[in-house]
């Protein structure tokens, strides 16, 4: 007797209008209403302790220089190092420390339905790195040395919905890339997982609506990068009728953009990087350009662990990053930017129009400067469709916070068909590209979560 194999859906058409149910709920949720949400981060905040102070890079705890190549180190050999970088794309040659952590980390969100409406278990997370210190993160995010003890803390809150096969449905799962120009080849799982159990929320954790996570999105430092990187590869993009480029069109253009790039990295000792001064305090650029490596002191009553020292990168400045908007036969447009990074897996990932620190390019004249960049500062607010400062994540990078922005332009300041390295695409078509890995960097997911989760933002 043959028994016939039961075939599954190859997509799941119920998702896209359950989780623009979701995002429609805006005002309040199973765990509270949106406008109680300062009271409520308030009231972790006091609930625990909270310090970070800067120490000498010399004098952090459990960490120490390689006496060979100046390399730093954790004492257990696994987190993270700081080593240096050799790159070289396109000509444009430079050396630069660099953070090399090969475990793959689990970022997950955890979704539930209630009273039909799909909510999702957000954590008021503290990073020593953060602005205000506490953010919204995802459910769990965590690296492998940490939810594998390594760090000999306290277990992971709900991990076991994201390393145990059939514990949940599964909504997205993806490995994105963490900033290829802090990071070498760094990739972490994206996740989003449906639970039908009954997962009553730890004190420092909330169900909250995409609605509600979108009006927040809208202030500045309280969704934290990982808990946007994880909400763009939701497929949130409305129907589109049609785009500038076919979504063929548009990766046979990606493709081109990462082959015809000449990008080579290769790690060299942190001793030895041109242009980078050691001190007991930090590592800086010479110029004082692009970011410093220093040390922290942390205590944090919440955490698995409740104090450490780290090292953490600092950048010179806010930076910018935004996306040009168009619309084409009635369809939003954003203008994407084929980067090239030496810490990236593939070389080259879509970007936003314009992404830089602007203090690194104050003493270039205009034609040196990014393109589109000082259309991006003149733009009137008129001309802008959505401002908010985001931060970069607290576990590695302290202070780290750039201007997001969504800016109108017109066709006499960019055509339809843009210059070489930039195309034309939908929301759409980039929250396509989002649910397969390293096609989007993490300012560019940043930007898709704002427009997947706000509503009518475009």
């Amino acid at each position: 007797m043959v028994i016939a194999t039961q075939l599954a859906a190859r997509d799941d058409t119920r998702l896209p209008a359950r989780l623009a149910r979701s995002r429609r709920a805006a005002a309040t949720g199973t765990d509270m209403r949106t406008e109680d949400f300062d009271a409520c981060r308030a009231g972790r905040r006091r609930a625990h302790r909270f310090i970070v102070e800067r120490v000498p890079l010399g004098e952090i705890k459990d960490w120490s220089s390689d006496s060979d190549s100046g390399n730093i180190v954790h004492r257990s050999g696994r987190f993270f190092s700081v080593e240096g970088l050799h790159v070289v794309i396109d000509g444009r040659e430079w050396q630069q420390p660099i953070i090399v952590q090969p475990e793959v980390g689990i970022l997950g969100i955890l979704a539930k339905e209630f009273d039909g409406v799909l909510h999702f278990l957000m954590q008021a997370k503290m990073e020593p790195g953060n602005p205000g210190l506490l953010q919204l993160s995802p459910t769990v995010q965590a690296t492998h040395s940490n939810y594998t003890g390594v760090h000999r803390g306290a277990d992971v809150r709900y991990l076991e919905y994201f390393t145990r096969p059939g514990r949940g449905r599964v909504l997205a799962d993806v490995l994105q890339s963490e900033h290829g120009s802090w990071f070498l080849c760094k990739s972490n799982r994206n996740m989003i997982i449906e639970t039908f159990d009954d997962v009553p929320p730890h004190d420092d954790f909330c169900w909250l609506t995409l609605g509600q996570i979108g009006k927040l999105l809208h202030r500045d430092n309280v969704v934290n990068m990982d808990a946007r990187s994880v909400l763009a590869c939701a497929p949130t993009a409305p129907a589109e009728p049609g785009a500038v480029r076919s979504d063929t069109d548009v990766l046979s253009w990606f493709t081109n953009e990462r082959a015809r790039h000449d990008v080579r990295a290769r790690r060299v000792p942190l001793a030895k990087v041109d242009d980078w001064v050691h001190t007991e305090d930090d590592i800086q650029h010479v110029a004082n350009r692009y970011f410093r490596v220093g040390g922290v002191s942390v205590e944090a009553g919440n955490r698995e662990v409740t104090s450490w020292m780290q090292p953490l990168f600092e950048p010179v400045g806010l930076g910018l990053c935004a996306f040009l908007v168009r619309r084409f036969g009635g369809v939003p447009h954003l203008l994407a930017h084929a980067r090239a990074e030496g810490g990236l897996l593939d070389t080259v990932e879509l970007g936003p129009t314009v992404q830089c620190t602007p203090e690194n390019y104050a003493h270039l004249p205009e034609e040196e400067r990014p393109r589109f960049f000082d259309l991006v500062r003149r733009a009137g607010a008129d001309r802008i469709r959505y401002a908010a400062v985001h931060s970069d994540e607290g576990g590695r990078f302290f202070n780290a916070v750039s201007r997001y922005l969504l800016v109108e332009a017109d066709e006499t300041e960019v055509g339809a068909e843009p210059p070489p390295g930039y195309a034309w695409v939908t929301p759409g078509q980039l929250n396509s590209l989002a649910r397969h890995g390293h096609y989007l960097n993490m300012q560019a997911r940043t930007l898709l979560a704002v427009v997947g989760l706000l509503n009518g933002l475009l």
